[in-house]
């Protein structure tokens, strides 16, 4: 009876560990595909429809490429993507005024502007990426 006892408490041990091991193996698995899916997900950009973008890299400064629509490859903590607005931005700006009999007088204007898509880094490295706000 002690013989087969101890035969059967060592074949669940056994079974134990190999289970044990395996649950092991399949947490390592998910730590490593985790990590790799976090990865490719901080690499991964997208830039949207009217809209493009300016690199900026830690080492080289602003590239000269401007990316269009559509997803993009950086390379994490090395590359920052800015996005630009190209489409058509109304803008009004309002005047106060006197006139000769000294009534006071409030002019509108109205102004439309876009930047150029092939001026964008040369926008971007001397105005910023708050450009409309400086110019106009």
């Amino acid at each position: 009876r002690r013989f087969f006892a101890s035969i059967t408490h060592t074949r669940f041990e056994g079974s134990d560990m190999a289970a044990a091991q395996a649950l092991n193996n399949l947490a390592r698995a998910a730590v490593g595909i985790g990590a790799g899916v976090s990865l490719f997900q901080a690499s991964v950009y997208d830039v949207d429809g009217g809209f493009r973008a300016v690199m900026f890299d830690r080492l080289r400064g602003v590239q000269k490429t401007v990316y269009g629509e559509g997803t993009h490859f950086r390379i994490p903590w090395l590359q920052t993507p800015h996005t630009f607005d190209i489409r058509m931005q109304p803008r009004n700006i309002a005047s106060t005024t006197g006139t000769k009999d000294l009534q006071v007088v409030t002019i509108n204007l109205r102004v439309l502007s876009r930047p150029q898509v092939e001026h964008l880094p040369d926008i971007f490295s001397s105005l910023g990426i708050d450009y409309d706000e400086r110019v106009l």
